[in-house]
Formats: C-alpha cells, structure tokens, sequence
C-alpha cells in the first residue's frame, strides 16, 4: 500500500480507489484464512501441528494457548491485529477455528483493514516526494528485519530441537 500510495502522489491514481481496491483485496485475502481455518478445525489443525509445526516453531501447547487468547479477546484481537504487520493475515485462522459469526468476523476485518490499508496509503502519498531520500535508508531497514526475523526463527528451531523429548526406539 505504500507504493500504491506512492502511485497517487505521483498522478497515476487516486486515492480513494487504491484504498477501496487494497482493501477489498486485503478483506478478501482474510476471508480465504478464516474459511479455511473454520473448514480444517480445531482437532486436524492440532494433528497437523503434531507432524509438522516444529517447522513453524508451534507446538499444540501454543495453539492451546491462542485458543484460550482468542476466546478472551476475539473482535477487539481480530480488529487490532489487522493492523500488526505479521499477524494481519494469522489472525484469522484462530477466527475460523474458534468459528467466530462470520458478520462479527466481517465486521471486524473491515474496519480494521480500511484503517490500515488508508494509513499505509497516506504514508506512501506524503513520503512519494521524497521517495528518492528514504529509498537507500529503507532498503537497509527491510533487509535488516528479514535478517533478524530469520534469525529469531532459526534461534526457535534450534531451542525447540534442544527441548524436544528424545525418541524410544
């Protein structure tokens, strides 16, 4: 959305289409999450975690414990998450798992994605005359977060490998 945002400060679109388009887009990216999530449950999700969350660095203990968050905050979580970077799109799945109405789940995507995908819109508008300034600084910044976000993960593989309950054979 920044660079749609961009886009606009540069003449080639307005804004309110970019934002009515990034947020139909977005809305419709969660709906996809949230059937699905509903259509594999609680239970095959959890035996799909068994075999293969150590990828992902979950364990059924942390389903478990989203689940309990998740009943506790449910539309005010499915709100304020639509607008964290990284749990935009997870958020959904404890939704559909916890079989949140659809209406309520609706309801709470859309204001949050419409806030979100305007806020990042403005961003990108405001700074798209100084994109050639900030272009080089944030490029280091992105790469810098990748780095660290893939060192975090491979740190979590490795203390849940050294955690994990040997093997009888």
């Amino acid at each position: 959305m920044p660079w749609t945002g961009y886009a606009v400060s540069q003449g080639k679109l307005s804004f309110l289409s970019a934002t009515i388009a990034g947020s139909i887009g977005s809305f419709a990216g969660a709906m996809f999450w949230y059937w699905l999530a509903r259509h594999v449950g609680d239970e095959r999700l959890g035996r799909w975690t068994d075999r293969h969350g150590a990828w992902l660095t979950i364990s059924r203990k942390d389903l478990d414990h989203t689940e309990k968050w998740f009943a506790r905050w449910g539309g005010a979580a499915v709100l304020l998450c639509r607008m964290i970077p990284g749990l935009r799109t997870f958020i959904s799945v404890p939704a559909g798992v916890a079989r949140m109405p659809i209406g309520r789940f609706s309801f709470y995507t859309a204001i949050g994605t419409v806030i979100w995908t305007t806020l990042l819109a403005s961003l990108g508008w405001w700074l798209g005359d100084n994109y050639s300034d900030l272009a080089d600084p944030l490029g280091w910044v992105s790469s810098g977060v990748i780095v660290l976000l893939l060192a975090i993960w491979i740190f979590r593989l490795i203390r849940q490998h050294r955690h994990r309950p040997a093997k009888r054979v």
